[in-house]
């Protein structure tokens, strides 16, 4: 069965630069370990990176969330803690967006019967790219760990975990 493991944004602007909170610098251990899993598995790994232009707060998006974050070329942009060192001859996505479009057309041309997200953030990112995912594999299994992909708002999360349940994501949590 050939899967894939699709961390999701863990930048340092989400992490602890402009739009970081506490919460997530936990992920960092947690995602390295499934990396080496996965790797360790002859599974695969990509990376998506949140990437915006100097021009950001002129964007639609920039307009709805006016806080410059991930602008190509800082330090923001790049991957955080030992995940950074972790991708090695992976593919790495760029995108402008929430979802990214060429993650969805690698997953068009693949043939993965397992997906796995990770990463930040839970309620945007990782939503949009889990439903492309779902998207572009409808007989895949796609998967979120809630251990590793979380938000800044717990009750915000718990709303996306059942939207994604509810569109047939599977939702790994955390059972202590």
């Amino acid at each position: 069965m050939k899967k894939l493991l699709v961390v999701v944004d863990y930048q340092v602007d989400f992490v602890n630069g402009s739009l970081g909170f506490e919460q997530a610098k936990a992920l960092d251990s947690i995602i390295v370990d499934k990396i080496k899993t996965y790797r360790q598995n002859n599974d695969d790994v990509v990376f998506t990176l949140d990437t915006h232009g100097e021009d950001y707060l002129s964007t639609v998006e920039g307009q709805k969330l006016p806080i410059a974050h991930c602008i190509k070329n800082t330090d923001g942009h790049l991957l955080y803690g030992e995940t950074a060192g972790m991708v090695k001859d992976s593919l790495v996505f760029e995108k402008d967006t929430f979802g990214s479009d060429k993650l969805f057309d690698f997953l068009r041309n693949s043939n993965y019967e397992s997906v796995e997200l990770c990463g930040l953030v839970l309620g945007i990112c990782v939503l949009s790219n889990a439903v492309l995912a779902k998207t572009a594999l409808p007989q895949a299994e796609i998967y979120v760990d809630t251990t590793a992909a979380i938000g800044n708002d717990p009750v915000f999360d718990r709303k996306v975990l059942d939207v994604l349940g509810g569109i047939q994501v599977n939702i790994l949590e955390d059972k202590k």
